[in-house]
C-alpha cells in the first residue's frame, strides 16, 4: 500500500521541511498525492499498526547524522569503561556528565516551529 510506504519515507524527499511524518502530516501527504479523495488519521494509524514491517518508528539515536558520531561516541564509551587515550583512570580522576538532561538542552532549529491550526498540532524541528 503505497500510503504505507510513505509512511517510511523522510519528508525531506518530498520537499517537506520535517524530520518524519506526524499522523496528521501523513493525511495531508496521501491526500496531497492522489491516493485518496479523504482519508482519517485513525485510518491511516490502523494500517500501520496492522503492518507487520514497520520501517516508521524511529528513535533519534538509532540514526546519528554526525559525520564524526563514531569517534565522539568511543571517547564517551571509552569514558565509561574508565579509560582515556587507551589509558585506565587513576584513583583520582572522575567522569562527570554534565549533558543528561537532553529535553532542557538549548538546540538550535533548522526550521522554524509551526503554530497549530485547525485540524494540525504545532510543528517542532527538533534536530
Amino acid at each position: 500500500m503505497q500510503g504505507k510506504a510513505i509512511a517510511g519515507e523522510l519528508p525531506k524527499e518530498s520537499g517537506q521541511p520535517l524530520s518524519r511524518y506526524s499522523g496528521q502530516d501523513l493525511v495531508r501527504e496521501v491526500g496531497r498525492r492522489g491516493l485518496v479523495a479523504k482519508i482519517s488519521g485513525r485510518t491511516i494509524w490502523r494500517w500501520l499498526d496492522e503492518d507487520a514491517i514497520r520501517p516508521w518508528p524511529h528513535r533519534r539515536w538509532i540514526f546519528p547524522r554526525d559525520p564524526d558520531f563514531q569517534s565522539k561516541a568511543g571517547r564517551v564509551l571509552d569514558l565509561y569503561q574508565g579509560q582515556w587515550d587507551g589509558q585506565p583512570l587513576g584513583p583520582g580522576d572522575y567522569v562527570i556528565s554534565a549533558d543528561a538532561k537532553t529535553s532542557i538542552q538549548a538546540r538550535l532549529r533548522l526550521q522554524p516551529t509551526r503554530p497549530p491550526g485547525p485540524d494540525e498540532t504545532m510543528r517542532v524541528e527538533f534536530e
